[in-house]
C-alpha cells in the first residue's frame, strides 16, 4: 500500500510503498483510509519533539498518523483512532474507538475536526466546568484549534469570548464566528495587561483556554493579580505551548487570585472522559458541522504530495487533510 512513512527523525516524511498492517486481535479491525487531518500533534510526534513520542526508533520506516476518516468492509463511515499510521490507505484501528458518521458531512471536514474538538471541548468540559453564562478567554485563538474553540464555547453557553491572537486579519474574522472581544498580541505588554484588566473588571473571566503559554501567558497572569479584595475564581487550562515549554509565575499570583490551573491532553483525560469523547462528544459535533451549524476551514492536499505539503504554512487558520 501507499502511506506517508518517516525513516530518520527530523525528516519530512516519504512519499512510499509499505507492508499493509494486519491486525492482531478481535478488537482490531483494517480501515480503508478516507481522509487524515495534518496536526500540529502528528508534526511534532513525527519529529520525535512530542512527550508521547521521544524514543521512537524511525529505522525500518514508522506510518505517521493518528486517525482518520475510513470505510469499514460493510462500507460503513466512521471516524478512528489508529493502532498503525493512518496516513495510509489501510490502518489498523480498534473497534471499540470508532464513531460512526452522519450524513451530510465530507470526509475531508470530519478529518479535521476530532484534534480540535479535543484540543477544546475536552478542556471546557472536563478540566474547566463550563457553566453558561461564563465569559471564556482563549489565547491564541487563530489557529483552527482556536476557531473550533469559539464555536464549542458557544455552543456550551458562553456568554463573552474573548480571543487573543497575532494575526491581525484573521482576529477580526473571529468576531463572525462568535467571538466577542479581541485583543491584539502585536501590542505592546502594557496596553495588553491593561485590556485584560479593563475586561476582567467588567466581566470577569471564568476560563481560560491557552494554546500559546510562553510570554502570553504571563501577561494574562499578570493581568489576573488580585489586591488583597475577594476574586472570582478562575479556571486557566493549558492546551497548547506554541510561544514556548516554560513560563515565570509569580507566587503573588497564586496567592492572590482564586486560580485553578490545569491541564489538558494526551494522559490527561481520564478512561471515562475519552470515553464520552468518543459516545457523546465527536458524535454531537459531526452532527452540527453536518447541519452547517460549525465552520470547518480546511485545505485538501492528496497523499501523494504529502513530501511537499507536510511543511506547508496554511493560510487563515486552516486545517491541512490529506485526502487518500
Amino acid at each position: 500500500m501507499k502511506a506517508a512513512v518517516i525513516y530518520k527523525k527530523g525528516e519530512m516524511p516519504k512519499y512510499a510503498e509499505f507492508a499493509t498492517p494486519i491486525p492482531q486481535n478481535e478488537n482490531e479491525i483494517l480501515l480503508s483510509v478516507k481522509a487524515v487531518a495534518i496536526t500540529n500533534l502528528d508534526k511534532a510526534k513525527a519529529s520525535g519533539k512530542h512527550y508521547s513520542s521521544e524514543n521512537k526508533n524511525h529505522q525500518s520506516g514508522t506510518l505517521i498518523g493518528s486517525d482518520g476518516i475510513g470505510l469499514l468492509e460493510d462500507g460503513t463511515r466512521v471516524y478512528a483512532r489508529g493502532i498503525t499510521g493512518t496516513i495510509a490507505e489501510k490502518a489498523v484501528v480498534e473497534k471499540n474507538r470508532m464513531v460512526k458518521l452522519p450524513e451530510g458531512i465530507s470526509n475531508a471536514v470530519a478529518a479535521a475536526m476530532p484534534n480540535a474538538i479535543a484540543g477544546s471541548a475536552m478542556a471546557l468540559r472536563f478540566r474547566a466546568g463550563i457553566q453558561p453564562g461564563e465569559t471564556v478567554l482563549i489565547n491564541g485563538a487563530t489557529g483552527f484549534t482556536g476557531q473550533m474553540a469559539i464555536q464549542i464555547a458557544q455552543y456550551y453557553g458562553a456568554k463573552n469570548i474573548i480571543v487573543t491572537g497575532r494575526n491581525e486579519k484573521t482576529l477580526q474574522s473571529l468576531l463572525e464566528l462568535g467571538a466577542n472581544e479581541i485583543i491584539s498580541l502585536q501590542q505592546d505588554d502594557e496596553s495588553i495587561v491593561k485590556q485584560l484588566k479593563e475586561i476582567h473588571q467588567n466581566t470577569p473571566i471564568a476560563i481560560i483556554l491557552d494554546y500559546l503559554w510562553g510570554h502570553s501567558a504571563e501577561l494574562i497572569f499578570t493581568a489576573l493579580k488580585g489586591n488583597g479584595s475577594f476574586t472570582n475564581k478562575v479556571r486557566f487550562v493549558s492546551i497548547g505551548s506554541i510561544s514556548g515549554e516554560n513560563i515565570q509565575l509569580s507566587s503573588g499570583i497564586l496567592r492572590s487570585v482564586d486560580l485553578q490551573l490545569s491541564g489538558s491532553g494526551l494522559g490527561s483525560w481520564t478512561k471515562e472522559e475519552v470515553k464520552l469523547l468518543l459516545s457523546e462528544i465527536l458524535p454531537e459535533m459531526f452532527l452540527l458541522a453536518a447541519q452547517k451549524k460549525l465552520t470547518v476551514n480546511i485545505e485538501e492536499i492528496s497523499l501523494i504530495d504529502i513530501e511537499k505539503m507536510w511543511n506547508k504554512e496554511v493560510s487563515d487558520g486552516k486545517r491541512l487533510v490529506v485526502n487518500i
